[in-house]
């Protein structure tokens, strides 16, 4: 047994401390700080038996003798979580999941683990197999390929490992986890860091796939040192609002595929539904035209999506008129308020808007801002917008409409859902000639207010 040593870890942000001290000079934190032990005894291996069988040395190579062949991915048979890996699992691939409590994480994963073709062993250190029994009865009770066991302490989840042999290991969640080489408790820095580090070495040995459930902080963030996430392969983000049945699934960090890709789902009674054309539930159905309502083509990553914009001008009740975004950066309304004031001579400065993205989605994309413009002006003179009109374009201070990338994959979506008229900057190259659809060039806002009135 090696001689055990301990140091100071700040639970907040991870830094290191050769004392205790009551505040985190790192994250300006108070009493944090707390003493753990970091040196381990010696081990020989992830595995649980001692083999005293020679290990052959890595040698560097020049880059023309690497094996350039790709190993086929491991497809999930679900195609959102599919599009958001980057076409499916990577073997020998450590991937994290993170989200808000009661968010859906055990259920996708466990329903991933329920489709897959492959040896799955789903690990929980959170719920009982009955619990989780109930749960997949509901989703795929006749799943003969998953395996459930309910462990926390690696060296006998590798035993597990060792006797079934999986082909993909889902662990729900790496915060519950512990190693007897640390002696600190459960979801502290060191066990995080000591157990992630030995899924890392069995992913990377025997090219099995690893996916990782991780819990968050109030702020957002994964819980544990944000080593944990340079340390993983993917990072996802599981989103959504618990008033709505909608889910998101973004990647925040992606080594083999691309982080602009989403996935959405819809919760239902028997699990998560994949929502293949998001566009047909983002947008409400009406059956008469109410002023205020917008639709912009906007994209999520490399996905092009119709979204509603609603908003309500109203005159201020109190002294200081309101300005309120739901899915939208306030501070840019008041750019585009300001603009509208400025550019297009309305009097918006004595009245409340209240903006809103239907779906309860959050939107980046600065080519919804002329249908913001456009669902202002609607509301503010009280008359509708044609229904089978959408918007794609920026606007600038100067009251120009800017062009947007990709505007031909909007126009694409927005003919394929029955739109009549797009409205997209003329500085726009477009090269399609669409036949469904008529494209309106627009190049300054009064051209919008002189179309609307």
């Amino acid at each position: 047994m090696a001689k055990v040593k301990t140091t100071f870890f700040c639970q907040n942000c991870g830094t290191q401390f050769s004392k205790w001290q009551g505040q985190c000079t790192s994250c300006k934190e108070w009493n944090t700080i707390v003493e753990e032990v970091v040196q381990k005894p010696e081990k020989n291996d992830w595995k649980t038996s001692t083999s005293n069988t020679s290990k052959r040395v890595s040698k560097p190579l020049k880059l023309k003798e690497i094996d350039s062949s790709q190993d086929v991915r491991l497809d999930t048979k679900d195609a959102e979580f599919n599009r958001v890996l980057g076409g499916g699992i990577v073997p020998g691939s450590l991937t994290l999941l993170g989200g808000e409590p009661g968010i859906g994480k055990s259920t996708l994963l466990l329903q991933v683990s329920l489709k897959l073709p492959y040896k799955t062993l789903y690990i929980s250190g959170e719920e009982s197999q009955k619990q989780i029994k109930m749960r997949a009865e509901r989703i795929n009770p006749n799943n003969e390929t998953c395996y459930i066991l309910t462990e926390t302490k690696t060296q006998n989840i590798f035993k597990q490992i060792e006797a079934i042999e999986p082909d993909i290991v889902i662990v729900d969640s790496i915060q519950t986890l512990h190693s007897d080489y640390i002696e600190s408790s459960s979801g502290s820095i060191s066990q995080i860091k000591e157990c992630t580090t030995e899924l890392i070495k069995f992913a990377k040995e025997t090219n099995t796939p690893v996916i990782l459930i991780g819990h968050i902080t109030k702020d957002g963030h994964i819980a544990g040192p944000k080593i944990l996430e340079h340390m993983v392969d993917t990072v996802l983000q599981f989103e959504g609002d618990r008033n709505h049945v909608f889910r998101i699934l973004r990647a925040n960090k992606n080594r083999f595929g691309s982080t602009n890709e989403l996935g959405i789902y819809e919760m239902q009674g028997s699990g998560l539904r994949e929502v293949s054309n998001p566009s047909e539930i983002l947008i409400s159905q009406k059956d008469e035209a109410l002023s205020g309502n917008a639709v912009a083509a906007t994209l999520e990553g490399m996905r092009p999506l119709m979204i509603e914009v609603q908003a309500l001008v109203s005159t201020a009740v109190y002294g200081t008129p309101q300005r309120s975004a739901t899915g939208f950066n306030a501070k840019r309304l008041n750019m585009l308020l300001a603009v509208l004031e400025k550019r297009a001579g309305f009097r918006l400065g004595a009245k409340d808007v209240f903006l809103n993205i239907t779906g309860g989605i959050n939107v980046d994309d600065p080519a919804i801002d002329l249908a913001v413009v456009a669902a202002i002006l609607s509301s503010n003179e009280d008359e509708p917008l044609q229904t089978d009109f959408c918007f794609a374009a920026e606007v600038g201070l100067s009251g120009e409409i800017r062009p947007v990338q990709r505007v031909e994959q909007r126009i694409q979506e927005a003919e394929k859902l029955g739109f009549s008229t797009i409205f997209v900057s003329k500085y726009n190259k477009i090269t399609i000639k669409p036949k469904g659809i008529k494209v309106q060039l627009v190049s300054k806002i009064e051209d919008i207010v002189d179309f609307l009135s």
